[in-house]
């Protein structure tokens, strides 16, 4: 982990651990992954690590705005690092690939949703199903 993930979570009144920095190296290097996924990988340097360390880690991190993640499928959400270009997700319902496509893609619609209700819509969040 680099300095300013440190700065970003000390801004927040956190600490800096051992495992939030392998939590946030795996979410990095795996690029889109479930929390198991994350353990998987963080299981290579420290097996000592369990799920709800994890899951408690990213929570961390998502407080502080190092990572995101979207709810690609059923089960376990996906995470991804903040250093990532915003993008919405595309699932294919027939052979579950997903394609990231740059969120500015939406950039209409989501002036439409805000100009007719006031709402300002998070696509960062977003997965969109279908062929």
């Amino acid at each position: 982990m680099t300095e300013a993930p440190d700065a970003t979570l000390r801004a927040g009144g956190y600490r800096i651990t051992a495992q939030r920095h392998l939590v946030l190296q795996a979410v990095t290097d795996l690029r889109h992954a479930t929390p198991e996924q994350i353990l998987a990988h963080v299981h290579r340097q420290s097996p000592g690590v369990n799920l709800s360390t994890v899951y408690r880690v990213l929570t961390v991190l998502e407080d502080v705005g190092l990572v995101r993640h979207a709810h690609i499928g059923t089960g376990s959400p996906t995470y991804h690092a903040t250093g990532e270009a915003p993008h919405i997700h595309l699932v294919c319902r027939d052979c579950a690939a997903v394609q990231s496509v740059p969120a500015s893609i939406a950039a209409a619609l989501v002036a439409e949703i805000e100009d007719a209700t006031g709402f300002a819509a998070d696509i960062g969040h977003a997965a969109i199903h279908g062929r």
